[in-house]
């Protein structure tokens, strides 16, 4: 009869620590957002505005329960048909800052402010994933040189 083999240290699979870390800026006064034109004023003022008649972009904008800003991303360059969203990354980013809100951005390189399907879509998919982590999606602003367009304003939402 065969003893079973005792296990050691080398039979088990090494396993990566994950860590998660944000921490508040205490004396930091965080901007509020509590309108369409206020996000696009912040927004603005990150994005780079010679390039945004070039190829898309998409942001996000990360809240605190107040809507107070905790930080804003850019997720994703794309060219001047389209950009390519990551969902995850996005959920990652809302995890990692604790977020309790979201905005998020795009611009259209063309000049027109109306939402293709394609806008519509990944918003819809996007608020969907979010509520499973009780992060709300309040807009999705799609920029251009002259102007914006809110989701939220426009009730797309």
């Amino acid at each position: 009869m065969m003893k079973p083999k005792k296990r050691t240290t080398l039979d088990i699979p090494a396993c990566h620590e994950v860590q998660i870390h944000y921490r508040r800026p205490i004396y930091d006064p965080q901007k509020q957002i509590s309108s369409s034109e206020k996000t696009v004023k912040v927004l603005r003022s990150f994005v780079d505005e010679d390039r945004i008649d070039h190829k898309e972009f998409f942001w996000v904008m990360l809240l605190t329960n107040a809507n107070q800003i905790v930080g804003i991303s850019e997720v994703a360059v794309g060219t001047t048909n389209g950009v390519a969203v990551n969902i995850k990354e996005i959920c990652q980013l809302a995890i990692l800052t604790n977020a309790s809100g979201m905005i998020v951005s795009h611009n259209h390189p063309s000049g027109k402010l109306k939402p293709s399907e394609s806008d519509k879509n990944i918003t819809i998919k996007l608020k969907k994933v979010l509520d499973l982590i009780d992060v709300h999606l309040l807009d999705h602003i799609i920029l251009t040189s002259e102007g914006y367009t809110s989701f939220a304003d426009n009730h797309l939402m």
